[in-house]
């Protein structure tokens, strides 16, 4: 490492600049790597925490599936009875608007969800009362709608026949689509799907959005939805109905990458024009017997000991400003993303100046002693 080293010190100014470069790359990696786990917790957080391996929507609904498809009381019920099925329970979704009635009145948007309560995808509320123990009109709000001010008792006026909504528990986060989850019994839901002020009509009572499924292994998907004719999708696979998540995964997946793929084009780029004005040195050393690979070894440890150090002091910048953006902007940090990032940025740096140092293999010793030739 003699050579790194002093090169190291020699040029501190130009290895500096290079490693401010590199270190601004960690920082914005950090910050992506939050944003697209923000957008995405943001987008499918009530998804994802659905105790469902599967979910069945009806055959014909296409692209996003929550808004098209509809089930009826016969297909969860069928459901239920096919081999390798622990679980079938309806589920119904639908996105409102609502307003928060009292002395702190405002408008709201939500993300309802209807189940059945006591049934395996009814969530358990962290305060207040579960929605077995609730009247017909109770609801379970998210926290994000409890950050908009709403809390237990509180009555809202929901969907475009206002129907009444009592608040009488809270659930921890859960969103969709960027708007707070509530949960109300299925025939609650019902009313604000179809508008209805009074009682739901029977055709309207044995509908939802799809079946909620808990399977066994052994489950033949296909043969059942042949049968009943329903699309069975996985949780996994059931993200993609969320509105604008496929969209929103794909442009911060591309923005992401292309940030990367600048990072080994910018360190290979500068270690390339390194080389070049070295290129005396490494003839120097070649002639007074040092091999090819102890100066590429050399060189290459040099560019980690730069992408280290670059990329520690951005994260550490990363996770400062991503700590101050949360609770303000879709923004969340995950140990594993930001490993992931800081890995990335070292391993594609190095990638790119491994290419650059290649040029020490075509340095002649000849050239250390004035030779034209």
């Amino acid at each position: 490492m003699f050579l790194a080293l002093r090169d190291l010190r020699f040029a501190r100014g130009r290895f500096a600049l290079i490693g401010a470069v590199v270190a601004m790359i960690a920082v914005l990696g950090v910050i992506l790597s939050g944003l697209a786990t923000g957008l995405a917790d943001s987008g499918i957080s009530s998804l994802r925490a659905l105790p469902a391996t599967h979910l069945a929507f009806d055959r014909s609904a296409s692209g996003e599936l929550f808004s098209r498809s509809t089930v009826t009381r016969t297909t969860w019920q069928r459901w239920a009875a096919q081999p390798g099925v622990r679980r079938a329970e309806p589920l119904g979704q639908q996105l409102v608007h609502a307003q928060l009635t009292g002395p702190r009145a405002k408008q709201l948007d939500l993300a309802v969800f209807g189940v059945e309560p006591g049934s395996f995808v009814a969530p358990s509320p962290r305060s207040g009362k579960p929605l077995s123990d609730a009247p017909a009109d109770g609801v379970l709000i998210s926290q994000e709608i409890a950050k908009e001010g709403v809390r237990i008792g509180d009555r809202l006026i929901a969907g475009q026949a206002g129907t009444p909504l009592t608040v009488v528990g809270t659930i921890g986060h859960a969103s969709f689509g960027h708007v707070g989850a509530v949960y109300a019994p299925l025939p609650l839901w019902q009313k604000l799907h179809y508008g209805l002020a009074g009682q739901v009509p029977a055709a309207a009572a044995g509908q939802a959005t799809a079946v909620a499924l808990q399977l066994d292994p052994s489950a033949d998907t296909s043969a059942i939805d042949k049968r009943l004719g329903t699309r069975t999708v996985d949780k996994a696979g059931a993200y993609a109905a969320s509105p604008g998540y496929v969209a929103e995964s794909s442009t911060m997946t591309l923005i992401r990458g292309f940030l990367y793929a600048i990072s080994a084009l910018v360190v290979g780029a500068f270690f390339t024009v390194w080389t070049i004005q070295r290129r005396q040195e490494i003839a120097l050393l070649k002639a007074i017997g040092a091999s090819t690979g102890y100066i590429l070894r050399d060189a290459l440890t040099q560019v980690t000991a730069v992408l280290l150090t670059a990329t520690a002091a951005g994260t550490a910048v990363g996770l400062a400003l991503g700590g101050a953006m949360n609770g303000s902007a879709p923004f969340s940090l995950q140990a594993g993303q930001v490993t992931v990032a800081g890995t990335l940025l070292i391993v594609l740096g190095l990638a790119g100046a491994a290419v650059a140092v290649r040029r020490i293999t075509k340095v002649q010793a000849l050239t250390a002693l004035g030779a034209n030739r």
